[in-house]
């Protein structure tokens, strides 16, 4: 039993060391992407946790950046100048900033997104049955 567990372990290292090194290969195509919009990683990572609704706290976004709300505040002000976010004042309290995509914001977060899920020359040669096999693999993981 022990020598099953070791051989999957190792198994799961080795999948996860080709999906994140086919990841770091594909960035630089990402980073164009973002360079050719004016944006930086860190600002493709706010868009992707702003939505164009009521908003969200400096504060929360801070926590899920793994940042300090300063820089947070810094990060905001690059979307907010370049026209993609706008802060708000919370209804029950006006110390609390909340940010929302502005409608430019959503625009540019949605042509990402669809940049971004244009899949790689290398993917798109894999067979039907490779496909559906990886695409069977990653909606278990993302299920779970």
């Amino acid at each position: 039993m022990a020598r099953t567990a070791s051989s999957k372990a190792i198994l799961a290292r080795r999948a996860w060391a080709l999906m994140f090194d086919y990841l770091m290969a594909t960035s630089p195509d990402r980073a164009r992407m973002l360079e050719q919009r004016g944006l930086t990683p860190n600002d493709a990572r706010a868009l992707w946790s702003l939505d164009a609704g009521d908003g969200r706290p400096i504060g929360s976004l801070a926590r899920e950046w793994g940042c300090d709300p300063a820089n947070a505040t810094f990060i905001v002000g690059r979307l907010e100048t370049a026209g993609l976010a706008q802060r708000s004042e919370g209804a029950h309290d006006r110390r609390v900033k909340l940010v929302a995509l502005t409608r430019k914001g959503a625009a540019i977060k949605q042509a990402l997104l669809r940049a971004y899920r244009k899949p790689p020359p290398e993917l798109a040669r894999l067979g039907h049955t490779e496909l559906a096999e990886l695409i069977a693999i990653f909606e278990k993981l993302v299920a779970s």
